[in-house]
């Protein structure tokens, strides 16, 4: 598909912030998929090209977060393999299901998640006994939600693992963005081989996901939990409008 030269700027722009944010706090397709559908492309080849770049972003996070020692490295390779197996299969379903039933409980997860980030984690949390498998179970089951829906992954997991795992909201974030990199890689696995990303407006897309996703994750390593949790806040608020919004119209 080809798009000219001002809108595929104007999409990397908008992949650029969306990467940023996304690395921070998840919610960066509440950006991108908006713009795409915008420029003009179908609504199924939007979710897919949606998929295509921003599996650039949540890597380049990954990285700068696994350069930087901030994950749970032993953990992390569970969580991903889960993570990719949930979200493939969530992918696979998708077509089968109709995935507009989950809006009114995406909206109450969300709200429920907002409301957990902040509040203060309490006193004397500390981790579970066994967090590998914890984690491998969130990252299971919050995978096959992407795969299947997506709205909210990146803020489900950071709740999940602070409140589930006893995780600082820096680290939590982190280790949260190698979940969502599975998950992305799965699905672009999946609606490629479908024939449902346009490479052409995704890949000048992904360089921007790139420069974001790695802004983002040195962000939140530099100015730590707080910057979390008012994005966490920000986004989650902001998914349940447009959810809601998608409800009611």
């Amino acid at each position: 598909m080809h798009l000219g030269l001002d809108v595929t700027l104007a999409l990397v722009a908008v992949a650029t912030v969306a990467g940023f944010v996304d690395a921070i706090a998840g919610g960066g397709g509440l950006l991108t998929l908006p713009a795409l559908l915008t420029a003009g492309l179908p609504s199924h080849l939007a979710l897919g090209t949606n998929k295509g770049q921003s599996v650039f972003g949540s890597g380049a996070a990954t990285l700068r977060f696994w350069r930087a020692g901030a994950l749970e490295r032993r953990r992390s390779l569970t969580s991903f393999a889960t993570g990719f197996a949930g979200s493939l299969t969530g992918a696979a379903l998708v077509s089968q299901i109709d995935a507009t039933a989950l809006k009114p409980v995406i909206i109450g997860l969300l709200i429920v998640a907002a409301v957990l980030v902040l509040l203060p984690r309490p006193r004397g949390a500390t981790p579970v006994a066994r967090p590998r498998t914890v984690a491998a179970a969130v990252a299971l089951a919050i995978g096959f939600y992407d795969g299947f829906f997506g709205p909210g992954t990146g803020t489900l997991l950071i709740v999940a693992f602070m409140w589930l795992l006893a995780e600082a909201p820096a680290t939590a974030s982190a280790n949260a963005k190698v979940v969502n990199f599975a998950s992305n890689l799965a699905a672009v696995a999946w609606f490629g081989s479908h024939g449902l990303i346009a490479w052409s407006v995704s890949l000048p897309m992904a360089a921007g996901q790139f420069v974001g996703g790695f802004a983002g994750a040195h962000m939140v390593l530099t100015r730590g939990g707080g910057l979390v949790r008012v994005a966490a806040v920000a986004v989650a608020l902001a998914l349940v409008a447009k959810l809601t919004w998608q409800l009611l119209g």
